[in-house]
């Protein structure tokens, strides 16, 4: 019988050059909570923001005129899209959803800008470079407790076909995104020809659901039971698709093309 368990921890409000991974660890001291080995830190992005300064101002943002014309279209505050904007590598759609690849890699609402869990007239953006923020956490969790544990920097996506969000890893350390099944069997023994699993969106989902997504006040959860770590350092980019084999997103840019 396989099994694994979740924990999640509660955190104090972060601020600016917090030091998120000595903060973590003292918090798990607390709570008498030993790491092990192997153990997988889910963290919500927003703390991981705040502590790298990730926030802007509404008052201090200056439209531009794309920014104004979409605003328009969505009755939405154009200092807002222009924030969008300024994290955006590519727009895929502006309306009635706004779609774009969000400078990091990730594909999403709004490139990952929330007005939500920040206080009222600012914005909290996805940090610079999630990978190296995961790596940062990690590297000094194991410097205070010696020991080696994975890290997920985690947000939440909605997806396409399907109503709600789900928790979503868009930066990573120390474990392996996909699990390759090609080339095992199925249980009558059939080859699998191209069963990629995404263990990492599916941690990142899981504790997504003892995060909560109101005032909880968890934003990080540890997974023990797996086996994922890995030092690989190729980061999260393994998991997004490349745009030759990424056919929605070339179904999406060739209709509005059009």
């Amino acid at each position: 019988m396989r099994s694994i368990s979740a924990y999640s921890i509660k955190l104090p409000i972060i601020e600016e050059e917090d030091d998120l991974g000595k903060i973590i660890a003292e918090e798990l001291t607390a709570e008498r909570f030993d790491l092990a080995d192997d153990d997988i830190l889910v963290i919500a992005h927003t703390i991981v923001s705040k502590s790298e300064g990730r926030i802007r101002r509404l008052k201090e943002i200056t439209p531009s005129d794309k920014a104004f014309k979409i605003a328009e279209k969505k009755d939405e505050d154009p200092r807002f899209i222009q924030a969008v904007l300024d994290e955006t590598k590519e727009v895929l759609i502006d309306y009635p959803i706004f779609l774009v690849e969000a400078k990091c890699g990730n594909i999403c609402i709004n490139a990952g800008v929330d007005r939500s869990n920040v206080e009222e007239g600012y914005l909290i953006l996805l940090p610079k470079d999630p990978d190296a923020s995961a790596e940062k956490i990690g590297r000094r969790i194991f410097e205070l407790t010696k020991r080696r544990v994975g890290v997920i920097i985690s947000d939440t996506n909605g997806r396409p076909f399907r109503i709600g969000q789900v928790g979503f890893s868009i930066g990573i350390y120390g474990i392996e995104p996909i699990r390759d099944w090609k080339g095992k069997k199925d249980i009558f023994g059939r080859r699998l020809e191209i069963t990629e699993e995404a263990i990492s969106d599916e941690l990142a989902s899981m504790s997504n659901i003892l995060m909560g997504e109101g005032d909880w006040c968890s934003p990080v959860v540890v997974i023990r039971g797996l086996s994922v770590l890995s030092d690989d350092r190729e980061g999260i980019k393994k998991i997004y698709r490349d745009e030759t084999t990424d056919y929605i997103r070339r179904a999406i840019k060739n209709f509005y093309s059009h």
